[in-house]
């Protein structure tokens, strides 16, 4: 099971509440991760990608075990440590300004 901690106003429109548990195929990569959490709660489909390309929204990012993953290959595998449920997969709305 991956965890995935998503921001306040993804979960709101989820109606779910705090971290979430999903069951991936194969070896979890953020594609994977989104197409799960896609399935599972399809209110949130078009909030985290694209509807059409399926690229990350410009301003959604993802992490893992400390590290900024949003420009890596959706396909790259992800840390083992999420793989093995130790950390959890953050996807974060980012926050500009000027």
């Amino acid at each position: 099971m991956i965890r995935v901690v998503l921001p306040a106003h993804l979960r709101t429109l989820a109606r779910i509440s705090g971290e979430l548990e999903l069951a991936v195929e194969g070896a979890p990569t953020a594609r994977s991760v989104v197409d799960a959490l896609e399935a599972r709660y399809p209110t949130l489909r078009g909030t985290i990608r694209d509807n059409l390309t399926h690229k990350r929204r410009p301003y959604i990012r993802f992490f893992a075990c400390e590290k900024d993953l949003s420009h890596d290959s959706p396909d790259a595998p992800l840390p083992e440590a999420v793989a093995a449920g130790s950390e959890p997969f953050l996807i974060v709305g980012a926050i500009a300004g000027g």
